[in-house]
């Protein structure tokens, strides 16, 4: 067999192989939205959950995973931010960089349960703030950050050494040309990172159930006062997501069409993640194009 039949056949089945993954995939998707999506209404999206009956919806489960969202990149995104830029502009390469650096790659590899329970004793348990969406919100941070960390570094590291000489010259500090030269270069990398890091902690559900817990009050959205549990704004008050519902209307299944609610809640939940991938690209092409105009 000569090289050009080698490099077909290996070439076939690498597309073979890319194909059944893609198939596998697709399946699994339209599977969950065939189910889910004729379930989906408008009483759907905004009722409240009922306990025992039938005809129940996912109203505040789905501001609750938006709520969650937020506060966890709220927290995370400058965390991350800060952390990439050490690493890519001033760590040196010693024994606390790659110190820094072995601990991200060991939390990005920790199972989120690993990581739900570490939140229960340390949010939970010890600090005493109980299930609540800052639990919550702690605990996604840190399965997030170690994503947003690499991401961000990759796209510092991405920017061409001309621009950071380009800045230095005209006289800016380092820290200047970090901010208004690194930073808006590698914005459309850092976008495109934080919406598929938004999409990855939104269906999380193992990391939750420790922490945000299992309730889900009804909300009533012209109570301001955030002490109160019926308030959406109340960071202290348990929240359960939606994937965490659906985990539980399976595992409980005591209201009688559990599983019409199970359908259409992960139908929401991969519709939601399949924005969030597409939001990505979109934006990030935006932005990328917007700064290269400019």
């Amino acid at each position: 067999m000569n090289s050009k039949l080698k490099d077909r056949f290996a070439t076939s089945i690498l597309y073979v192989i890319a194909g059944i993954i893609c198939a596998l995939l697709l399946g699994i998707i339209g599977y969950v939205l065939v189910l889910g999506v004729p379930q989906i209404s408008w009483n759907f999206l905004t009722a409240p959950s009922e306990s025992f009956s039938a005809g129940g919806g996912i109203g505040p489960q789905l501001f609750n995973s938006f709520y969650l969202l937020f506060l966890t990149l709220c927290i995370s995104v400058p965390i991350s931010l800060g952390a990439a830029i050490y690493l890519s502009e001033y760590a040196k390469n010693n024994w606390i960089t790659k110190s820094v650096r072995l601990m991200v790659e060991v939390l990005s590899s920790l199972p989120s349960i690993v990581v739900g329970l570490f939140g229960f004793l340390i949010f939970v348990i010890y600090f005493g703030w109980s299930f609540s969406i800052l639990s919550g919100a702690l605990a996604l941070t840190l399965f997030n950050l170690p994503i947003l960390v690499r991401v961000m570094e990759e796209s510092l590291k991405s920017v061409a050494s001309t621009q950071r000489e380009a800045g230095l010259a005209l006289g800016l500090t380092r820290w200047e040309t970090v901010i208004y030269v690194l930073v808006p270069t590698a914005l459309p990398g850092i976008i495109t990172g934080i919406i598929l890091s938004a999409g990855r902690v939104f269906g999380e559900a193992a990391a939750l159930i420790y922490t945000a817990g299992q309730n889900a009050p009804a909300l009533n959205f012209a109570n301001f006062n955030i002490f109160s549990q019926e308030s959406p704004w109340n960071i202290m008050r348990p929240a359960e997501t939606l994937a965490v519902h659906i985990w539980k209307v399976n595992s409980e299944g005591v209201v009688p069409d559990a599983t019409a609610i199970s359908n259409g809640t992960a139908a929401i939940l991969i519709i939601a993640i399949l924005l969030f991938n597409v939001l990505a690209r979109v934006i990030g092409k935006y932005v990328y194009r917007l700064m290269t105009s400019s």
